[in-house]
């Protein structure tokens, strides 16, 4: 914890006075342009990968950057998908998978996760991409469950609204870690390539 405490007396220190003018604002103004999805895991900061700013980006961050489809009821990330497009007016939605994932590795490599029964539900969101998976592999996987994902980002009321007036426009990235580069999936026929 002490490298935390020690990170924002940096932050406040040498980060904060040189962008005081930008926080002023956002202390006020919040109109992100872009709802990035992205997995949780802590390898994959959206903002350092885009290099956006504060206020830039409105991100929710799930294990494998699942997104449930949509059904009546509380759900978080529902709710923040509902905020970004209707509230925020987002113009674009990225769902961004990653390499070496391990929610899809513990899905390709069927690990047994007994021990872990709310993370094993969770991953039942993934159902489609593995149906959808043909080729062995993470990455192929990793790949079909950012269709899969962008498949079930539009049954969500607010993104089909969005997509039918046309004031959004999704976007499927796999960012591989070792590289530092990001792969562009074809969005307009999701899985037109799926391995």
């Amino acid at each position: 914890m002490h490298h935390l405490t020690e990170g924002v007396a940096r932050f406040r220190r040498n980060v904060f006075p040189a962008k005081a003018e930008l926080y002023a604002h956002l202390a006020t103004h919040h109109r992100p342009s872009t709802l990035f999805i992205s997995c949780s895991d802590a390898r994959v900061v959206p903002e350092l990968i885009t290099a956006s700013e504060p206020g830039e980006l409105f991100v929710i961050r799930t294990a494998g950057n699942l997104v449930p489809a949509y059904t009546p009821g509380t759900d978080g990330t529902a709710a923040s998908i509902e905020y970004a497009v209707a509230a925020l007016a987002v113009t674009d939605i990225v769902i961004c998978g990653h390499s070496a994932c391990g929610a899809m590795t513990a899905l390709a490599q069927s690990h047994d996760l007994g021990a872990l029964p709310t993370t094993a539900d969770w991953l039942r969101h993934a159902d489609a991409a593995q149906a959808r998976t043909t080729t062995a592999g993470v990455d192929a996987l990793v790949r079909n469950n950012v269709r899969a994902q962008l498949a079930n980002l539009i049954t969500h009321p607010s993104v089909a609204r969005a997509l039918t007036q046309g004031t959004v426009t999704l976007h499927g990235w796999c960012y591989d870690i070792a590289t530092g580069t990001v792969e562009h999936l074809d969005v307009a026929n999701p899985f037109a390539t799926a391995a």
